[in-house]
């Protein structure tokens, strides 16, 4: 009987909850191995009661839920965790004693549920002697070594839904709305949910735009008799020469992205000379139930988790590679984040419906919709 932990780290996605529901039901019902759900990410190992048994009540009716049972912690760095020492709140690394906690609790493998922060930790801890195995989940899509990250589908059918509705107003009112996502420094979601919900214009990191052809793009439609477009941008977008628009900091001082769908709403307003409004979709992407893909994908990466615990293979990330659920090295896979191509298909097909990408304004013969 092995003994097999599980934390989720980073922010929420939807399909978390699925994905812990996976392991702790194959590894109980099929291999008879005992889990163990580990509190608010790694800072569980590190606070008394922040590891305890799960079982099968644990997660019955857990699969359509949205966030986390486990509970997330976006700043719980054991190489930079903040620790009290008397009085005192300090930063320390405790890198070593989350090793040695791990061999105390006499844990044979830790299922690390998480995007690339959470992962990174995961392939520096693993060269510590840590016996981890990964599952990413991000609503950014941005893991390397998978096709497909838990979370992203459903972000990408909310972010649509957004679009959708838009597209409604934006007629009404003969508007230019202009729609902000998450993403950070890839923009999967703008691209996707752009293609998806029929924007004229999307904007994504890869691609630096620049604010005289989003407004070609805009004044052609007006021209052509249609007095309102939908602009689908990256929080992480920004335009040519410059850098990406940040917010002020959290809690911790660390920035954040976001404003550039305000900066663009201002310059179209006033370099097009229409009517402009701006909706930051937030975390409206990451909340709520779970998509049926999402739920599915989970569910794959959670079983096949169990089953790598199971054989002992640990430093493997589960991956969806070609359509397949398998497992890559998570070592060599975590080299660098996940970016749009700017020559793949994706953008290809963008183009190839006339939306222009910001980065130049393409002819496109056809009646606007």
């Amino acid at each position: 009987m092995k003994r097999i932990g599980i934390l989720t780290g980073g922010g929420d996605a939807p399909g978390l909850n699925a994905a812990i529901r996976a392991v702790v039901k194959t590894s109980l019902g099929i291999f008879d191995n005992q889990v163990f759900g580990i509190r608010n990410g790694y800072q569980g190992l590190m606070e008394d009661e922040g590891v305890y048994p799960l079982d099968y009540q644990a997660v019955r009716g857990i699969l359509p839920q949205g966030g986390t049972i486990l509970g997330a912690a976006s700043r719980g760095n054991p190489f930079a965790m903040d620790v009290n020492l008397g009085d005192e709140m300090v930063t320390k690394d405790v890198s070593d004693d989350v090793v040695q906690r791990i061999e105390e609790l006499r844990l044979d493998s830790v299922i690390a549920i998480g995007g690339d922060g959470t992962l990174g930790i995961a392939r520096d801890l693993i060269a510590k002697g840590a016996p981890i195995i990964g599952i990413p989940k991000t609503i950014d899509n941005d893991v390397n070594g998978t096709e497909m990250t838990i979370g992203f589908d459903t972000a990408v059918g909310m972010a649509t839904d957004a679009l959708d509705r838009l597209h409604t107003t934006a007629q009404a009112h003969h508007r230019v709305m202009v729609l902000e996502l998450m993403g950070r420094h890839a923009g999967f979601i703008a691209l996707m949910a752009g293609v998806s919900g029929g924007a004229d214009v999307i904007l994504i990191p890869e691609i630096p735009f620049k604010f005289e052809v989003v407004c070609q793009k805009i004044e052609a439609r007006v021209k052509r008799g249609t007095h309102f477009s939908l602009l689908s941008v990256s929080e992480g977008a920004f335009p040519e020469g410059g850098g990406a628009i940040y917010q002020d900091g959290d809690a911790d001082g660390a920035p954040k992205l976001g404003g550039v769908g305000d900066q663009v709403s201002k310059r179209v307003s006033e370099g097009c000379g229409v009517e402009s409004r701006v909706t930051v979709l937030g975390h409206l992407q990451r909340g709520g139930s779970p998509s049926a893909y999402d739920r599915w994908l989970a569910s794959r990466f959670g079983t096949i988790a169990a089953q790598l615990a199971e054989e002992g293979r640990v430093g493997r990330m589960v991956a969806l590679r070609s359509g397949q659920v398998t497992h890559v090295d998570l070592i060599k896979t975590l080299q660098a984040s996940k970016q749009v191509e700017v020559e793949g298909a994706g953008v290809q097909t963008a183009r190839g419906l006339g939306i222009c990408m910001g980065d130049r304004y393409d002819y496109h013969r056809e009646v606007e919709e």
